[in-house]
């Protein structure tokens, strides 16, 4: 299909599960977007108290405290709902551009809360209208309050507000993110804090055992509301995002532990210091030493107190990242291939997501990938059409994270590690025949040394391979549609081991597969010459699942609709385990295992190898 003609049906909504994602931008997608914000109006209550404990946060350093929010309403209703505001102000100052769906009045709020929860929810409140919620507050740079509104979302009504919260030092380095670099022997450390470069200097303060300490700088960016595509990241969805600090930890040698805290030096002289952290280095490329890679899509982010949640919208979120975080010591990288935080446009979930995942990121690499609902945003260069970024349109994704890519506006990289090259594509650009991202993925997978790195990874976050999701199943394409067309031929020339795609919301194995033909009858052990690619569906970390075709293809192995990740252990340069994990306990619910020797990749099959002639 010409794109011309894709572009156009995806406007008009003939394709709109293709342009738009799997999901569409309604005001069901994002918890926070059920609140019609411009509509609330006040009528605080002096009869309505509202409380709020402790009133200075982190005294001994820490990041993410419980508050309790005590509440007496002598006219509570089952409509009452209580929202997490910061900064604690919030009036209409904030709104900007000025244009409401009333005109006769100016709103009296148009900034959303950072998350919400229904008084319905507990039991005291119903009957009495006294209760003490416990809420989990991350530091995101400002101070906090707790409103008391009564009515709809759709038409809020404010009752009354508490005191004021903060965190001692609102402006402290929070939330590091590792990634790996653009050469084996470095490591990146990525951080927010509320320190601008004209208050703070960066850095990182690194060591390991035997070696003497060391400081690297770090650079310093941020983005604003003007860097947004569109609402409500630019209106009602708008927060400031803080600062983003990275440094670059050069010439590490191989498998080594570092400590690292993050420092700002003030201009008074003093230091801001962060808590110790540890990492791992990585391997030599083609080192055979164990390596254990965690993969997964659609993760999306969760509130431990609850809230936010009332609609089921990423219901598996902290499960997955629960057992990351007990199996932590056994897991070396980590691969998030797209939708990360499905913040829509709402960027304080950004925070949320970073503190979220701070266990795992800060201790080993965390990679991603761009998603729909990263990146798709009309006439902003995505191949889609669709709303899914809320008008985010990659930029949060892009600056909050490092990934190793050339142009970050363009998502897609190299990595190495040990004994294993990833291609991570970009999908929501174009990947076809002929354009400047097929040319790069060639790149990655021509330039691999099987010799060295025997483990050849395609990644993705739509599937540009094979997938028997519903809305596959029913346009009869079983794929994004173009997504295999161009790329077939390279997975087969390249012998790429297993593709992996997010985007579904369930999991699915095909067999080794080539031109939607089974090239191997084997179901739980590969062993011998290369035959085909193995794709994997693995989007359910953690958002609402994704129901299978009612048909199923011969070339689709194991499914299942639950939420869980993948872990790959390359123990040596001819063994390779695939586990898939459930989320809910740990336990392994699907797996295989490829044997195969250098001399296997060598050999030719099935349009793997360049036409030979006969000389004479």
């Amino acid at each position: 299909m010409p794109k011309v003609l894709f572009l156009l049906l995806c406007f008009i909504g003939v394709l709109s599960s293709r342009c738009s994602g799997h999901d569409s931008n309604g005001r069901g997608d994002q918890p926070l977007a059920q609140i019609n914000i411009y509509k609330t109006s006040l009528a605080l209550d002096t009869s309505v108290n509202i409380h709020a404990s402790p009133q200075v946060l982190g005294l001994k350093g820490e990041d993410t405290e419980w508050v309790d929010v005590a509440i007496s309403n002598h006219k509570f209703t089952s409509n009452d709902w209580i929202g997490v505001f910061s900064p604690a102000k919030f009036d209409s100052s904030t709104c900007w551009p000025p244009k409401y769906p009333n005109k006769d009045r100016s709103p009296f709020l148009c900034s959303s809360p950072i998350k919400y929860t229904y008084m319905r929810n507990y039991p005291e409140y119903t009957k009495s209208g006294n209760v003490i919620l416990k809420l989990q507050i991350i530091n995101q740079r400002a101070d906090v309050s707790f409103a008391l509104f009564s009515g709809s979302l759709d038409q809020p009504v404010l009752l009354g507000v508490s005191n004021p919260v903060a965190f001692v030092n609102p402006k402290a380095p929070v939330y590091p993110r590792l990634a790996l670099g653009k050469s084996w022997d470095e490591m990146t450390v990525t951080w927010t804090s509320g320190y601008n470069i004209n208050e703070a200097v960066p850095f990182i303060e690194w060591s390991s055992m035997g070696l003497p300490a060391r400081r690297s700088p770090a650079g310093t960016i941020t983005f604003n509301r003007n860097s947004m595509c569109g609402d409500p990241a630019r209106s009602m969805g708008w927060r400031d995002p803080g600062f983003f600090h990275t440094s670059f930890l050069k010439e590490l040698w191989p498998n080594r532990e570092y400590t690292y805290r993050l420092g700002h030096d003030l201009v008074n002289g003093s230091t801001i210091w962060s808590k110790n952290y540890t990492f791992v280095s990585s391997p030599f490329p083609g080192q055979d030493s164990l390596q254990r890679v965690i993969i997964f899509g659609d993760m999306g982010k969760g509130e431990r107190d609850g809230s936010n949640e009332y609609n089921d919208y990423q219901p598996g979120s902290l499960n997955t990242t629960d057992q990351l975080i007990k199996d932590l010591k056994n897991i070396d990288i980590v691969f998030h291939i797209g939708d990360i935080t499905y913040s829509n446009g709402y960027i304080s979930q950004w925070d949320q997501f970073t503190a979220q995942v701070e266990p795992v990121a800060s201790k080993v690499p965390y990679m991603i990938a761009s998603g729909n609902h990263e990146r798709d945003w009309p006439d902003t260069g995505s191949f889609y059409a669709g709303q899914d970024s809320g008008g985010e349109c990659g930029v949060p994704a892009e600056t909050m994270f490092y990934f190793p890519a050339e142009n970050r506006a363009k998502f897609w990289y190299k990595a190495d590690y040990g004994m294993f090259r990833f291609c991570v594509a970009d999908s929501e650009h174009d990947w076809r025949e002929g354009t400047e991202q097929y040319k790069f993925i060639e790149h990655c997978l021509a330039t691999v040394d099987r010799k060295t790195q025997p483990w050849l990874i395609f990644i993705a976050h739509r599937v540009l391979g094979y997938s028997s999701n519903d809305w596959y199943g029913k346009e009869g394409t079983f794929e994004e549609p173009m997504g295999r067309e161009s790329l077939q031929k390279l997975w087969q020339k390249y012998k790429v081991d297993i593709a992996f795609y997010g985007h579904v919301h369930n999991y699915e194995r095909t067999c080794p597969i080539y031109q939607s033909q089974c090239v191997n009858g084997e179901k739980d052990h590969y062993s011998g010459t290369f035959q085909g690619t193995i794709h994997v569906v693995v989007g359910g970390a953690g958002s609402h699942l994704s129901p299978f075709s009612s048909l199923t293809p011969k070339w689709s192995l194991v499914q299942d609709y639950d939420y869980g990740f993948v872990k790959l252990t390359a123990s040596d340069h001819s063994n390779l385990l695939f586990e898939y994990k459930k989320s809910s306990n740990g336990q392994v619910h699907d797996s295989f295992k490829i044997s195969r020797d250098y001399r296997d990749v060598l050999a030719c099959t099935h349009d793997s190898c360049e036409p030979t002639t006969s000389a004479s």
